[in-house]
């Protein structure tokens, strides 16, 4: 069963063919990071504007790499939230006229679902039960899965989530827009423990996540390193971000790597108290951040001191994506049926 799954919630526009809900037959993903990279941070019309001009050869694009036509798709898979209003409508109107016109089963997909089973397209499904631990730029989601369609949200961020923290972690100390991976570069040649950043574990057994206060935590942290340069040179201000600071290199790695370490282990630690209360010892990684090397190499190392089942994306499948929507849609269909066509794009739709 061949499903083309169609992904627009934020600066991706992505298009995919899977097979049977776990085998790739194309990915195709056009990105908007450099036209947003001056601005410090996504644009909504523009990024609305983009798919729009962006949405129909990346479809194309999708089926000639697949190897098919649209006469030979059996289902479309679209993300109908959450994210970006105006991104989610260019994918959902393209993949209802795709449906209604091919006469085609059309489902629509929760983008936060379709993240989770970013970790089927290794080829064979992820057994259940497991817990998932979801991270991206704007979710950071604790959640036990069942079965297909079946799920539980264990905890979920009170305020900022941890890539949204990262974002503007590093737009404050001048690394741009995206910031995930210019703090998980820079942190690579910084020490962690430099900076004693606070972890917000919140009240005894909460599953829950905060990371406004680390954030600011970090932003103080960099305010003080810069007050005792040279205000002389003709540097830009503390936090205007995306310029060049006079900060010395080693010190900007150095509170890099402690804001990340601060972040990872608050992951790591919430994930593991997720598995004793549970009971359940497969843990799955999904999301954005979760293509991080500090928090990878930190599951991975906790996975394998307590004896649990790690399953983690391929990088590819960490970020927005529309392969991740065609399998999650794959086995929607198979539990559900379709969507009916008249369903709205939902900004702020939870799992």
């Amino acid at each position: 069963m061949l499903t083309l799954g169609i992904e627009t919630s934020c600066d991706e526009t992505a298009a995919a063919v899977v097979e049977d809900g776990c085998k790739l037959r194309s990915n195709i993903i056009s990105s908007q990071v450099a036209v947003h990279q001056s601005f410090g941070g996504v644009v909504p019309e523009i990024a609305s504007r983009r798919h729009l001009e962006a949405i129909l050869p990346v479809l194309q694009q999708a089926l000639e790499d697949a190897g098919t036509g649209l006469k030979d798709i059996d289902l479309i898979a679209v993300t109908r939230g959450p994210g970006l209003i105006g991104a989610l409508l260019v994918g959902v109107a393209a993949g209802k006229a795709l449906a209604w016109s091919g006469g085609k089963p059309l489902v629509a997909v929760n983008h936060l679902q379709g993240h989770i089973y970013g970790n089927f397209l290794q080829g064979q499904e992820v057994p259940f039960p497991f817990l998932c631990l979801v991270v991206s730029g704007g979710h950071t989601d604790l959640i036990r899965v069942e079965d297909h369609g079946r799920w539980q949200t264990l905890g979920r961020t009170r305020d900022d989530a941890a890539g949204e923290a990262f974002d503007k972690v590093a737009r404050h100390i001048g690394l741009g827009y995206p910031g995930g991976p210019a703090i998980d570069g820079l942190a690579g040649s910084g020490n962690k423990a430099a900076f004693a950043f606070p972890r917000a574990y919140l009240e005894e057994g909460s599953l829950d996540f905060s990371f406004s206060g680390l954030k600011t935590a970090v932003a103080k942290a960099f305010d003080g390193l810069a007050a005792h340069q040279d205000q002389s040179a003709s540097s830009t201000s503390p936090g205007s971000g995306g310029e060049e600071s006079h900060v010395p290199h080693q010190a900007l790695a150095d509170l890099a790597a402690s804001f990340q370490s601060a972040v990872v282990d608050v992951l790591v630690d919430k994930t593991l108290a997720a598995v004793r209360q549970t009971g359940v010892s497969r843990v799955v990684l999904a999301g954005g951040v979760a293509a991080n090397s500090l928090l990878r190499e930190a599951m991975k190392a906790a996975a394998d001191a307590d004896g649990l089942e790690l399953h983690m994306p391929q990088l590819a499948f960490c970020t927005d994506n529309a392969a991740m929507i065609a399998s999650a849609g794959y086995y929607q269909f198979k539990q559900e049926g379709p969507s009916p066509l008249d369903f709205r794009a939902e900004a702020a739709l939870r799992l």
